[in-house]
């Protein structure tokens, strides 16, 4: 396997655990009815999980 595969491997394994970590995060949020702190342009947003 070349070096560039390994990369690919690598990227898709780790955006896979970033996926199924939002997913665990939301999971939680909903659990303990807070809300979820994003940044969208140059606000800061507090949006409910659902």
């Amino acid at each position: 396997m070349k070096t560039k595969d390994k990369q690919i491997v690598f990227k898709e394994k780790v955006l896979k655990g970033l996926e199924k970590v939002y997913e665990k995060m939301v999971e939680f949020k909903k659990e303990k009815n807070s809300e979820i702190v994003i940044m969208e342009g140059n606000e800061i947003v507090k949006i409910k999980p659902e």
